[in-house]
């Protein structure tokens, strides 16, 4: 960061919180906990030592105070040292969002293994090839995903640490709860991008500078003391990197092993949560399932990542929750890159908004040159003290000017808030013209009747390529495709008109909420 950026950036985190500069002795020992067990378990421990008793995690099972976390992190580490963990050795988490999973991320810091978080929606051949490639000598897994493990070899341990008794627990029940020694070193974690297709890649994560956190805090404004009701999970980066905010704040996660959208709500009111961390199809159903009805008045934050949030849906939170939204985009290769807060979507509906501080958003053409006039599309690239180094099995995102790329493209308003305008293998060229599936999706989900929209780009003798749209509409709705058509003409230029529309009960979604594009290809039956 440069000299100002870390100025502002100290103003932030004092801001939310998360730094005290009374207190310059317990600052230098909450810098050496979390350059030595890392993000997750370092930000545990301060918060453990700062306010032992304060509320820390809500799930299904009941409340863990900041004591109780540290305690049980300190008995499963030794656990699995007794066990043959060593530092430097792998530790996979196949889990849903439950205390399990935490007890076991803030163990693995506390170790000095590396943690691997993986998807809860992988196949058998996706989890035994992840296992295999960053090797994994331990798993933690729910009971409910033990068929997923019979082609992972059984030279790896198992540990269970949900179903119908707790190997995790026993563990924890079973050995000493006092201080451990900081590690050597910090082990780091593995995030796991996708995995749309094929099998997905590892981005490896060392964070060393608590100042990092000001890149979320700065346009996320979550404080010490909120009530956050994490529903993405955390094996994903939208919701790992609010649940480590919310743990260095030492404030209180709300986790539910499963996202239900009337559960979600009645949560919300139940604890009074302050911010809500969604991906963009949790809020579709969110909003499907009649919110009104819920006391939802304590919502200072809903922050929707992961995905691309339509303009429509995104409106119709703003009038059902009032000015609480903030758009996050970011990957996770690069973390954040811009953030929309309420007043910017205010201002400019299906903005992905401004950088935070220390963020750096340009865009070049494809002779990677620089763009800078306004509504000019380019390839995005970032800069932050976020981003990977590469990924763990070989490879590397583009890079220019010391900048990632994201592999989306963009442009700038003359405000210069940021607009995504695509994946950059999304776009497709129809008549000589360049069409980017977003304009077309938004437009048409915003009509009265349509609930979720999703496209393919298909050849076309014509035009070379068309759009291909699937459609899911509300119940009731009687649109067919040649209304959806017509109005696409109406508003759009003709070659951006589908050539056909298919109907269907639902979009194909991973475990993260994004669209799982391979499984739309050749869906074509249920066209009207």
């Amino acid at each position: 960061m440069r000299p100002a950026d870390k100025l502002r950036a100290v103003r932030v985190l004092r801001t939310a919180g998360l730094l005290d500069l009374r207190h310059p002795a317990l600052t230098a020992r909450s810098s050496l906990a979390m350059r030595r067990l890392g993000p997750i378990a370092g930000a545990a421990h301060i918060s453990a030592r700062r306010n032992p008793d304060d509320l820390a995690l809500v799930d299904e099972l009941g409340e863990l105070s900041y004591g109780d976390l540290d305690r049980r992190a300190n008995a499963l580490a030794r656990g699995w040292a007794a066990a043959g963990a060593e530092p430097g050795q792998v530790i996979g988490v196949l889990c849903r969002d439950h205390r399990g999973v935490v007890d076991s991320m803030i163990a693995c810091g506390k170790l000095g293994v590396r943690l691997v978080l993986l998807n809860t929606g992988f196949s058998r051949v996706q989890l035994a090839d992840v296992a295999c490639r960053e090797g994994v000598s331990a798993l933690v897994h729910d009971e409910e995903f033990d068929e997923l493990l019979s082609a992972v070899p059984a030279t790896v341990r198992r540990f269970v640490a949900w179903g119908s008794s707790s190997e995790l627990e026993a563990l924890i029940a079973a050995n000493d709860d006092g201080p451990l020694d900081l590690p050597r070193q910090q082990a780091g974690m593995v995030l796991l991008t996708g995995g749309t297709t094929g099998t997905p890649k590892g981005a490896p994560r060392q964070v060393r500078s608590p100042l990092m956190a000001a890149q979320f805090l700065d346009r996320v404004p979550l404080r010490r003391g909120d009530t956050v009701f994490i529903a993405a999970p955390t094996f994903h980066g939208t919701g790992l990197t609010q649940f480590i905010m919310t743990l260095a704040l030492g404030s209180t996660i709300v986790l539910r092993r499963r996202f239900d959208a009337r559960a979600t709500l009645e949560g919300i009111a139940r604890h009074r949560a302050t911010a809500l961390i969604v991906v963009p199809t949790m809020l579709q159903r969110i909003l499907a399932s009649e919110p009104e009805r819920y006391d939802t008045s304590s919502l200072r934050v809903i922050m929707s990542a992961g995905a691309l949030l339509p303009t429509d849906l995104g409106n119709r939170t703003m009038a059902a929750f009032g000015p609480v939204l903030h758009n996050l985009y970011g990957s996770t290769e690069c973390a954040v890159a811009t953030v929309a807060m309420p007043e910017d979507w205010q201002a400019a509906p299906g903005t992905a908004g401004l950088p935070p501080v220390g963020c750096q958003v340009r865009l070049y053409d494809d002779a990677d040159r620089p763009i800078s006039k306004p509504a000019a599309t380019g390839r995005i690239f970032v800069g932050n003290g976020l981003s990977f180094a590469g990924y763990s099995g070989g490879g590397h995102k583009d890079m220019i000017d010391g900048l990632l790329s994201t592999g989306d493209l963009g442009h700038f308003d003359t405000a210069g808030r940021l607009f995504v305008d695509g994946r950059d293998d999304d776009m497709i060229v129809s008549g000589g013209e360049n069409v980017f599936p977003i304009e077309v999706e938004n437009l048409v989900e915003a009509m009265p009747g349509v609930a979720e929209v999703a496209s393919l780009g298909v050849a076309d003798e014509e035009f070379g390529q068309r759009l291909r749209l699937y459609v899911v509409l509300e119940d009731g709705s009687t649109l067919d495709s040649s209304a959806i058509r017509n109005h696409v003409r109406e508003n759009l230029a003709r070659f951006k008109v589908p050539r056909e529309v298919v109907f269907l009960d639902e979009l194909p979604r991973t475990a993260t909420g994004k669209v799982y594009r391979p499984h739309l290809e050749g869906r074509t039956q249920h066209e009207r």
